[in-house]
Formats: C-alpha cells, sequence, structure tokens
C-alpha cells in the first residue's frame, strides 16, 4: 500500500538521521505521501534503466528532503538498500542533498534552494523538441517560494507553454528561519501562480493518499497548453507528534528515547 511507502520514508528518515547526527525531519515527513504517491503510482520511471530517455524527470527543489527520497529509490532498486547504511559518511554516493553524478535515480543534484525549477523547465523543453514524452516534476518547499529565481521560471514555463511541467509546493509552514509566511509571506500562492500563466491544484490535504493521488494525477495527466502547479498542503513533522507543526524541527536529532517514542508514533499512525 502506499500508505504503508508512507511510513517507510518516515521511518527511514528518523534512521539515516540517527546515522547522519543531524536531519531534515519536518521536511521529509510532510512530502512523505506526496513522494510515495508520485513514485508508485504515477510517475514514468525504470530502475533497471536509470537514464532512459523517456523517463518521467523529478527534480527537488527542497533537496535538503532528499533523506526522504532515498529510502524511495532504494526500496525500489535504483541502487542496493545496503547504501543507506553509508548516508552522510565518508565517500558515500548518498549525501544530505541529492547529487546526480553519484546515485542513480537523481536526475538532477540540489544545493541553494530555488534553481530547480529552472533546471525542470528545461527538461520539459527539451523533451518536447525530442518529441518524447517525458514530464517533468519538480518538488519545491513554501519557504523557496521567496526565491526570485522560482518566479523567473514560471515566467520561462508559462511562455513556452510547457504542460510536459508540473511544480509541487509543499506548504508545510516551516522554515529555518521560523514560520515560512512570517519570514517573508508568499501569499497567495495561487493568485500568484495563475497570474504567472500557471494551471493551479489545490491540494487541500497532502497526507490523504486519494486526494494526493487525484491532485497530482490531474497535474500530470491532464495537459492543457500551460505548465500546472499543484499547492500542497501538509503539515510539517507529520506522524510524530511533538515535531507536528513546528518549525523547530526543520533540522534536528533525536536522542535514544525520542527515536523509540518516534517509531512508535510511527508505526501506531493511520495517516493517509
Amino acid at each position: 500500500m502506499v500508505k504503508d511507502k508512507a511510513r517507510l520514508i518516515r521511518r527511514e528518515t528518523v534512521r539515516l538521521t540517527d546515522i547522519c547526527g543531524s536531519g531534515h525531519y519536518g521536511s521529509a515527513f510532510s512530502m512523505a505521501e506526496i513522494v510515495a504517491v508520485l513514485y508508485y503510482q504515477l510517475l514514468h520511471v525504470d530502475p533497471g534503466r536509470p537514464k532512459w530517455a523517456d523517463r518521467d524527470r523529478f527534480t527537488m527543489g527542497k533537496g535538503h528532503a532528499a533523506i526522504g527520497l532515498f529510502p524511495v529509490l532504494a526500496d525500489q532498486g535504483f541502487f542496493p538498500e545496503a547504501w543507506l547504511d553509508s548516508y552522510s559518511r565518508m565517500g558515500s554516493p548518498l549525501g544530505d542533498h541529492p547529487e546526480m553524478k553519484k546515485t542513480p535515480g537523481i536526475d538532477f543534484s540540489s544545493g541553494s534552494i530555488g534553481h530547480n525549477l529552472s533546471v525542470s523547465v528545461g527538461m520539459a523543453l527539451g523533451a518536447r523538441l525530442n518529441k518524447s514524452p517525458a514530464r517533468a516534476v519538480c518538488l519545491m518547499g513554501d519557504g523557496e517560494q521567496n526565491e526570485g529565481q522560482i518566479w523567473e521560471a514560471a515566467m520561462a514555463a508559462s511562455h513556452y507553454r510547457l504542460d510536459n511541467l508540473v511544480g509541487i509546493v509543499d506548504i508545510n509552514g516551516a522554515g529555518s528561519d521560523g514560520v515560512a509566511q512570517e519570514t517573508l509571506r508568499s501569499e497567495p500562492l495561487k493568485d500568484k501562480w495563475q497570474a504567472f500563466g500557471w494551471n493551479v491544484v489545490v491540494l487541500e490535504d497532502g497526507h490523504d493518499i486519494d486526494q494526493t493521488f487525484d491532485a497530482l494525477n490531474r497535474a500530470l495527466n491532464a495537459p492543457n497548453g500551460k505548465p500546472t502547479c499543484v499547492l500542497a498542503y501538509t503539515v510539517a513533522g507529520k506522524g510524530v507528534s511533538f515535531m507536528e507543526g513546528t518549525w523547530q524541527w526543520h533540522l534536528g536529532f533525536l536522542g535514544p528515547k525520542d527515536i523509540a517514542r518516534a517509531y512508535a508514533e510511527i508505526d501506531a499512525g493511520d495517516i493517509g
């Protein structure tokens, strides 16, 4: 079940953070259902052919949450699950941010937030020029909407009418500096994305599997001459009660007692 895959993302995020000594719990937990629906239900990818020319491309503007993507790629067979045990260690192909030259299944590297929507515009335009059915999907954070490059890319995507491009904004309300809308207000996002020439799909509960599938399926499979932005409303730290809805767990580290508590809540939870 997709719900179980989202649980896998949360459990492995806790485990890998324990290996690393620090991790982005809040961001990984908020995107768990989105990533699970994409990779287990919607994206056209082939672990046996990670460089397949006609595969869908997935990029992470919020690349700091890659700790929640790596378990999915390992589970699907893009690379051995044993790699996860080396997460963030010297010489490991898996680091805090994804690196395309080291990790099969990663279509583009990430670093400073804000640049991967531009990359995805290039991917979508390239697919069109090559007459490929490939689609480009970029997962962003709501704090990331403060980056000017996001809006330059949005203008370009609309100009080229890239209906094979989907942007997803994980609106969990949290950023590294505090509450996202208090740090720098980006709302009303729906009005802004529409003003930039995009279709907008509002996903009211990004932790509900059926709602998430319907929204992403519509964005990916109902092109109408425009790129589409899915505004996914989620909860930072979803699945662990003492993390939920707080920006303080955007980045952190758990001690042994809290790790046990987190695992118990994740296993007992019925999200989705």
